[in-house]
């Protein structure tokens, strides 16, 4: 039951991310499927709240049939020896580079340490999972009081699922697990049509001038229409000549036959018009790979946009064989909700 004297949300600050953590998607978003699938102990917070794309908050005075509410995962005070632990089915099979354990509003109640460990598994059932072989590849981790923490790591295999060890007990508010996602176009044939710069399908962000607002530029990527005018690209309002732009690289390298571009929530700060450039890249940095970029043939002459509207490409699109990247252009600033890049992978 909820207090007749809860205050009003504290939400909680973003991570100011690292580069790695920046190039790479959070395969712990439930958006691309990922889910909380089993805690030893969430008495009071309930470990899928872990997961939430959106960041903490506390609100003073609210408390629940166990006690205070708080936003994320917390289990009892531990009075017997061990630690507290909970299975995540990762969204899709990915290298990890990093995570944010974040413990905003746990302060008298957040966990001394954390690590995490990781396997492979085609099941969800918890008890095949607790026989399965685990592999660390985060060790115990001092944590800190309200706080992000952003830890990389060094591990080139993918993974499906992970297994988060709090010491011994305690709350975490979030956690985001940043990496690609890797080997998801493999199950389509040459023929099959699908979205080859999609999230799900290794699609990633290689590069981009700004993104002053809103979400990141991966979020052109995700599942679905934007749920709101943060669910996007947004950039700055440009006092300059020129024109906003990111790089993509594609899960796959393939032959685009139809683009999507949708404006969804954006009104007063849609894009007046957008372009695509692309090229197929073998080898190079992101670095090297975004100078490139400015000299690639084009894939979508410039378009003229409309807000908060599905715009459908497909006679004007070039046909430039495979590609591996594109270069999305805006003119010359403004927010985009969703990029798609239909078309078939074709040798």
């Amino acid at each position: 039951m909820a207090s007749h004297v809860a205050g009003p949300p504290i939400i909680a600050p973003a991570a100011e991310l690292p580069e790695w953590a920046k190039r790479s998607v959070d395969l712990a978003n439930p958006r691309l499927g990922a889910k909380a699938l089993f805690a030893s102990d969430d008495f009071f917070a309930e470990v899928g709240r872990m997961l939430n794309p959106e960041p903490a908050q506390f609100i003073p005075g609210k408390f629940d049939t166990n006690g205070k509410w708080m936003d994320g995962w917390e289990s009892r005070r531990k009075r017997v020896a061990g630690h507290d632990w909970a299975f995540v089915r990762l969204g899709v099979k990915g290298v990890i580079r990093g995570f944010d354990v974040d413990t905003s509003h746990f302060t008298g109640n957040y966990p001394p340490a954390v690590s995490i460990e990781a396997t492979v598994s085609a099941t969800d059932d918890s008890e095949q999972l607790k026989s399965a072989t685990w592999t660390e590849i985060l060790p115990a981790t001092q944590l800190g009081p309200s706080r992000h923490h952003l830890l990389q790591i060094d591990s080139l295999a993918a993974w499906t699922h992970l297994r988060v060890n709090m010491f011994p007990d305690g709350g975490i508010a979030r956690l985001r697990v940043y990496g690609q996602p890797t080997g998801a176009l493999e199950k389509y044939a040459v023929t099959d049509v699908v979205d080859l710069v999609a999230m799900e399908n290794g699609g990633r962000p290689v590069s981009w001038n700004d993104a002053s607002f809103g979400s990141s530029v991966s979020s052109l990527l995700l599942p679905g229409r934007g749920v709101n005018m943060g669910d996007g690209w947004e950039t700055r309002r440009r006092r300059e000549p020129g024109n906003d732009w990111c790089v993509l690289e594609l899960g796959a390298p393939g032959i685009v036959e139809r683009i999507e571009v949708d404006t969804a929530f954006f009104k007063g700060n849609f894009p007046d018009g957008c372009s695509l450039q692309a090229a197929f890249v073998e080898g190079g940095t992101d670095q090297s790979i975004t100078t490139q970029s400015m000299f690639w043939q084009e894939l979508l002459p410039r378009q003229k946009l409309q807000m908060d509207a599905v715009h459908s490409f497909e006679k004007e699109v070039a046909r430039l064989g495979r590609i591996s990247h594109v270069r999305f252009n805006i003119f010359p600033d403004g927010g985009v909700s969703r990029l798609r890049l239909f078309g078939r992978l074709g040798k």
